[in-house]
């Protein structure tokens, strides 16, 4: 695959996804306007402030990996190593003033909004698959007049365990689980409510026999959490004489409750999948490896408005943004992984100009190069959903398409609550009171991570441009409040919660965004200008932080 310029630019495109409706639009072409568009809108922050210092917050996502993550990226954190192509800021919407059009919309306007659901029909129906059942020839890359790509099947109907369920009562395999947000862009006082779903595929949900069985699944998502946390995992008491596991690796099988980690293949320790999958696995058909997802392993995230009520307090809204959605396709080995961490290594110190390629296009999404497939659909200009188009994909590469932070591409699961957590962490956000009531979580140093991340950015978001958390958390002179610290120790909502005004502020400027179809120039709920955001940085030039900032977790 090579990038060509865009046949028509992005002015172009916008008017074209603007104008036409839906079913007329083409979203098939696979032109760059932007062609670093995998380099996120956060990348460009001005890390050094008026006064001379420096913030950073670069960490969340630029560390020191974890095996198998072979991206070490925490270099990242000290200059801005951005291709030639990449110098030029061309997340052009972070520097639009849409305070004017935000004030013109009355409140009432915005919450039937959000309020409205674009992702079920009235009739309880989901209106994207009703929608790729027969979609438009602008949908179709391969006009075979057939969608070959992911259709959404999850219900968002929850039982006490989190597991979703289809209207006649048959489960999807689809669990929700509650995590705590990476800090910054993804707090709802930034500008979303989102949640995430796990599905593993129908070998793991099933028993030897290759019956469906709910206990037998359970086990092997607890078997999964171990794997990606290198952690043991408590759960509630299992007959391990039932599945033939020593889960609990006290030598009997007996009554167990926890699944306990162990993965030392050189020294003969390893685990082994529950059911169907556990005879995969000794066939060679399932593998297995600690920070390593099942092969077929599929996440499903939903991108929403922020609901809020006369009274403030902030829920998911109706209304989907974006639904994101990765397949696992293939399985790569440790030593697959470090090959193409060391080749990337070398590319960027011998080719420092070249940028990255993907394959793939609007109807199968793209390979994210680690073994995953991404798709996505996004809000038309009368707010229905639709396909991402290709360049709108290329956008979600840059997070899950190789750094340090992540464990085998992902963020949410290895931030999962745990068992201290209500139903051990497995209810979707719907549930219980959101995240009310959750405690800041600890890092590897002892430190509350959300208190650590306002010390180190002296901020609330990448930006520096949420003031009323500024205004909340800090002092005049910039130090931090210790009452609010208190708070935020045992209740992150004081922190990732905005007010009523900012929850509808942020549902204004965002929906202009959609309005425009404008996602190619940012898609960030900014209201005012960003002067805290480089139009255009040199080459190499550095950020001002002097010494890297370790992951949370422990390496």
């Amino acid at each position: 695959m090579t990038i060509r310029e865009p046949l028509f630019g992005a002015a172009a495109l916008l008017a074209a996804l603007s104008t036409l409706p839906a079913t007329a639009a083409d979203l098939t072409g696979k032109d760059l306007s932007n062609p670093t568009a995998y380099i996120p809108p956060q990348c460009y922050t001005k890390t050094v402030d008026a006064a001379g210092l420096a913030h950073n917050p670069c960490y969340t996502c630029h560390v020191r990996s974890r095996r198998p993550n072979a991206i070490n990226d925490f270099d990242l954190q000290l200059a801005y190593s951005f291709p030639a192509p990449a110098r030029e800021n061309r997340w052009t919407n972070l520097f639009v003033d849409r305070s004017a059009a935000v004030a013109a919309v009355p409140d009432d306007d915005i919450l039937d909004w959000v309020r409205t659901d674009n992702y079920r029909a009235p009739d309880g129906t989901i209106r994207l698959a009703a929608a790729l059942a027969d979609p438009p020839a602008g949908w179709d890359a391969d006009g075979d007049r057939a969608w070959n790509g992911f259709v959404p099947d999850a219900w968002f109907d929850f039982d006490d365990a989190g597991f979703d369920t289809a209207p006649d009562g048959t489960p999807t395999g689809w669990r929700a689980f509650a995590y705590d947000p990476l800090p910054g862009t993804f707090w709802p006082t930034n500008g979303s409510t989102d949640d995430v779903l796990i599905r593993l595929p129908e070998a793991y949900r099933e028993t030897a026999e290759g019956q469906p069985d709910r206990e037998t699944y359970v086990v092997n998502l607890a078997i999964v959490e171990a794997l990606i946390n290198r952690a043991d995992v408590p759960i509630a008491p299992v007959d391990e004489k039932r599945h033939g596991i020593d889960l609990d690796n006290d030598g009997t099988l007996s009554m167990a409750d926890k699944v306990v980690f162990r993965f030392r293949p050189t020294k003969g320790q390893t685990m082994r999948y529950a059911g169907r999958a556990g005879l995969l696995q000794d066939a060679g058909e399932a593998p297995l490896a600690a920070g390593l997802y099942p092969l077929g392993t599929e996440f499903l995230h939903t991108v929403r408005y922020i609901d809020v009520d006369d009274a403030g307090r902030i829920a998911m809204a109706p209304r989907v943004k974006e639904v994101r959605y990765m397949l696992k396709t293939r399985w790569q080995t440790y030593a697959d992984l470090q090959e193409g961490g060391l080749a990337e290594a070398k590319e960027r110190s011998d080719f420092p100009d070249r940028i990255a390629l993907f394959d793939g296009d609007v109807e199968t999404g793209i390979s994210n190069g680690a073994g995953w497939r991404l798709q996505g659909f996004i809000e038309d200009a009368d707010g229905a959903l639709r396909p991402q188009t290709f360049e709108e994909t290329v956008f979600c590469m840059g997070c899950h398409g190789g750094v340090g932070v992540t464990d085998d591409s992902t963020f949410a699961f290895p931030r999962k609550l745990g068992a201290a957590s209500p139903r051990r962490g497995w209810w979707h956000w719907t549930q219980e009171d959101g995240l009310v009531g959750v405690p800041d979580r600890l890092r590897a140093d002892g430190s509350p991570e959300y208190a650590f991340y306002l010390k180190e950015n002296g901020a609330g978001d990448e930006f520096r441009g949420n003031t009323e958390v500024m205004h909340r958390f800090f002092a005049p002179d910039g130090a931090l409040k210790p009452d609010e610290l208190d708070r935020l120790r045992s209740d992150v909502a004081t922190l990732l919660y905005p007010s009523r005004d900012r929850a509808l502020s942020l549902n204004k400027a965002y929906r202009e965004i959609v309005r425009e179809q404008s996602y190619i120039r940012g898609r960030d709920a900014t209201i005012l200008p960003q002067e805290t955001v480089h139009r255009s940085v040199e080459a190499d030039e550095e950020t001002g932080i002097e010494m890297p900032v370790e992951p949370w977790y422990r390496r």
